[in-house]
């Protein structure tokens, strides 16, 4: 599916409209071409689905030995827009884990993957969800891990306004679920 910008330029014209402006006035004649622009741009994992995601960042090194390696990525930074309110999920941060399985995928994938899924109008729980499922496509592993944590403008700039809060999600898949010991391998900093 690809984003129609066009209908993006019609839609913003008629917001500004209908917040009480003129979008034929100086400072915002070109205001729907840009917003059409913007979201095109960080809605961009609308365009595929988790398999394709899966196929793009597949790049991927062959190991030799199966073990209990684990292969943890912390703090990549993301924003994502709350399907709810439109809102931005702003100050994300995700950690990625797994334990490879006969390849290790290259380290720069594991961070455009989760940017691709946090690219959609999202829950933060189902940007979890769809960072796991794509992982485990890309990597062949059952055992993933993905920990994020954020702000969510819906409750900081608006609503209940509590500026301070964030939203914790652990999404955990094979192993993770029930090893104890890789839980808290995970967990340690």
């Amino acid at each position: 599916m690809a984003i129609d910008k066009e209908a993006i330029k019609f839609h913003i014209e008629g917001i500004i409209r209908a917040l009480g402006d003129d979008p034929g006035r100086e400072g915002l004649i070109e205001t729907p071409q840009r917003v059409a622009n913007m979201y095109e741009e960080i809605f961009e994992g609308m365009n595929y689905t988790n398999d394709e995601i899966a196929e793009m960042f597949d790049k991927s090194f062959e190991v030799t030995s199966e073990n209990n390696d684990m292969v943890t990525v912390r703090d990549i930074n993301v924003f994502s827009h709350c399907e709810h309110h439109l809102a931005l999920m702003y100050d994300m941060k995700i950690t990625v884990a797994y334990i490879p399985k006969n390849k290790v995928l290259g380290l720069s994938k594991i961070a455009r993957i989760a940017d691709m899924a946090a690219k959609r109008l999202q829950l933060q729980e189902r940007i979890g969800s769809d960072i796991a499922e794509i992982m485990q496509k890309a990597t062949g592993s059952e055992d993933v891990a993905v920990l994020i944590e954020a702000h969510h403008s819906c409750m900081t700039a608006r609503g209940i306004k509590n500026t301070t809060s964030k939203t914790y999600t652990t999404t955990l898949r094979g192993r993770f679920e029930t090893d104890a010991a890789l839980q808290n391998r995970l967990f340690m900093r």
